[in-house]
């Protein structure tokens, strides 16, 4: 028998510290956390990134959710992205979304989500391509969220981001 371990996704635009705050969180909490795969895959790409590519990280992205799920000892867990933002690349950069990710956008659901607010100063990245198109993929994000009825938080704030961030996992906990 297994036992429920709940996902906290940690989702938003580029450059609101997703990764920093899904690593604080998991450490706050003595959990383990799931990685951006995109962000690899990326990192390792020749060529531009194409529609192929983005399906093969939301493989990647389910897969590295799935191993930590396989070892997770405690019932809570922190994802740092999922694989709606395949959803949100795909339609930006190539106008559709593969019909794998739309399957499964309703039936892979987390628990609740942490919808990182766009007020942190841009930083730049390689990876990172939109720094005047954060409040468009911020009214996106509030978009996709809702369609899925998901359970989500916006979290702000430039010092106390993690301390909001933690009130809102132990208000849903």
């Amino acid at each position: 028998m297994s036992k429920q371990i709940k996902k906290i996704a940690i989702v938003g635009p580029e450059s609101t510290g997703k990764s920093t705050i899904t690593q604080q969180l998991a450490k706050h909490y003595n959990t383990l956390w799931v990685p951006e795969y995109a962000r690899y895959y990326c990192a390792a790409l020749k060529e531009p990134c194409n529609l192929q590519d983005e399906v093969n990280m939301f493989h990647g992205q389910l897969a590295l959710e799935d191993s930590i799920l396989a070892i997770a000892e405690k019932n809570l867990i922190f994802c740092d992205t999922t694989f709606i933002t395949v959803k949100i690349w795909s339609d930006e950069v190539f106008g559709e979304t593969p019909e794998i990710v739309l399957e499964a956008l309703p039936i892979h659901n987390y628990d609740l989500y942490l919808l990182m607010d766009i007020d942190l100063p841009w930083q730049e990245d390689p990876l990172r391509d939109f720094p005047h198109k954060r409040e468009h993929f911020m009214d996106i994000w509030h978009k996709e969220l809702q369609l899925l009825q998901a359970n989500y938080v916006v979290i702000d704030g430039i010092e106390n981001r993690l301390e909001n961030a933690i009130k809102a996992v132990d208000d849903f906990k």
